[in-house]
């Protein structure tokens, strides 16, 4: 009997570069940001990458993504 899917690769496939959705420019500057929710009783934090060419801002919430910006 054979196997109905691929054995599952030992390394990940390389992440695509980061890339702004406006420009396509490839050099952002980091920062953190804080927001507070509507009454105030939680914060999030958030990292910020600013796209150096044209100045749009992609949020990224969590470190659950698949560019790793840390």
């Amino acid at each position: 009997m054979s196997e109905p899917y691929p054995p599952y690769p030992q390394t990940p496939p390389p992440l695509p570069p980061l890339r702004c959705p406006l420009c396509e420019g490839q050099q952002f500057q980091r920062e953190e940001s804080r927001q507070e929710s509507r009454w105030g009783f939680s914060s999030h934090r958030m990292t910020l990458m600013v796209c150096q060419r044209c100045r749009y801002v992609l949020h990224f919430y969590d470190t659950h993504s698949i560019w790793n910006l840390d």
